[in-house]
């Protein structure tokens, strides 16, 4: 007999006519959200850091306790994936072990913070960082809504202006500036009183009544309102991703379609510590040659960087199509700089900002082709077939 949480899942299932369920929160390890290979349970890495040993225990518990195959998601979290329903508490004790587990799940859903991951210990953003989830830890009248989310990006160069986040804490010159998202001025705040000044402002999102029946994000509240009074000092609005390849703190490598198998994690887990990033990235501390990995992408021309996949199906519920394998078909047809959004249903997960090109699906192995939009929106081709779309794939160009 299936347990209630898959039944109800099963209930949730995509149907071609079907709009696709958004779910207005984000899974954790102590909330997780059952999928279609089984449930995903989200670790929120504190510091957004894993020592070596933390990722080969994890790499041990999703090969035990999932199917495993991880995902690194666009807030700079893992998702074990497949994870069956009476496996879920001996994770959890497990995960405890390693200390990637917070007390419970409420505090585990405000402690939703992405930090650069070329922080240093001791500099302003590890302080701040460090001060903002303790701070969190103790806030219990704070009901923030699910997808609610804290930047914390104070080096010298930022990064992370592009990354989703409501409440951010940046560098812009000599000054850390507090911006409430979608605000194109911040109020200028010392190290010391950051994440006072964080939880204030998450504080004034509630009062302006921006989480509405639990949801709501900050840029629709400033659209709506503007920011608050004292926020008054430019920021900058844009930073570029940085590039595959060796930094002061170690080497980034990308992750095909931000996945990885435990046991590439693992073998990974051997060259350093890994820090987790927004861009389906890991950067591997004080490490630069680096042994080729299933999955593991090393060089910056690798055209796969060029594609967003999302799960797809079976392993998405609302999918209506597998998704990865047509991804890496049609990756080396791709025009240079063309970026292709290839997604499961009308959510766009994978890609939530407009792309070149977009294939959404419609149905088992046939998808509408999108120019210079999001997966929802209208498509320049209806019902493409997978099997028409490898066999000439300069048909995604067509009209452009």
């Amino acid at each position: 007999m299936s347990c209630p949480p898959l039944k109800k899942a099963l209930q949730d299932k995509a149907s071609p006519d079907a709009v696709p369920k958004v779910y207005g929160w984000c899974p954790g390890a102590l909330r997780p959200m059952m999928s279609g290979d089984g449930l995903v349970v989200r670790i929120r890495a504190p510091l957004g850091q894993l020592s070596q040993e933390q990722a080969r225990g994890l790499a041990q518990l999703s090969q035990h306790f999932g199917n495993g195959l991880i995902d690194l998601s666009a807030r700079a979290n893992l998702q074990m994936r497949g994870v069956a329903p009476d496996h879920h508490a001996p994770l959890i004790q497990g995960l405890r072990g390693l200390d990637l587990v917070d007390q419970d799940a409420a505090v585990e859903a405000r402690r939703n913070l992405l930090l650069t991951p070329f922080w240093k210990k001791g500099d302003d953003s590890h302080r701040i960082a460090c001060d903002l989830a303790q701070a969190l830890s103790q806030a219990q009248d704070l009901d923030l809504p699910g997808k609610f989310g804290f930047a914390i990006d104070c080096g010298n160069q930022p990064v992370l202006a592009n990354a989703a986040a409501d409440i951010r804490l940046e560098r812009q010159g000599k000054q850390i500036l507090l911006v409430a998202d979608g605000a194109d001025k911040g109020l200028p705040v010392s190290p010391e009183g950051a994440a006072e000044a964080a939880i204030a402002l998450a504080r004034w999102f509630l009062a302006q009544g921006g989480a509405p029946e639990g949801r709501g994000r900050m840029q629709t509240l400033i659209a709506r309102r503007g920011p608050p009074a004292p926020h008054s000092s430019q920021r900058a609005t844009s930073a570029p991703q940085p590039p595959l390849g060796s930094s002061a703190t170690g080497r980034l490598v990308a992750l095909e379609f931000g996945q990885i198998r435990a046991e590439a994690l693992a073998a990974l887990a051997e060259a350093g510590a890994l820090r987790l990033t927004p861009w389906r990235m890991l950067l591997v501390e004080n490490a630069q040659n680096l042994a080729p990995l299933p999955g593991l992408i090393l060089d910056a021309t690798d055209p796969r960087l060029q594609v967003s996949a999302c799960t797809g199906a079976p392993g998405c519920l609302q999918a209506l199509s597998a998704t990865r394998d047509l991804a890496r078909d049609l990756a080396p047809h791709l025009p240079n700089g063309a970026h292709l959004h290839l997604s499961g249903c009308a959510k766009g997960c994978a890609h939530s900002d407009s792309a070149d090109l977009v294939l959404t699906a419609t149905g088992p192995d046939t998808f509408n082709l999108i120019h210079h939009g999001k997966a929802g929106d209208q498509p320049l081709k209806e019902t493409l077939s997978a099997d028409t779309l490898r066999a000439t794939p300069a048909i995604l160009t067509e009209g452009s």
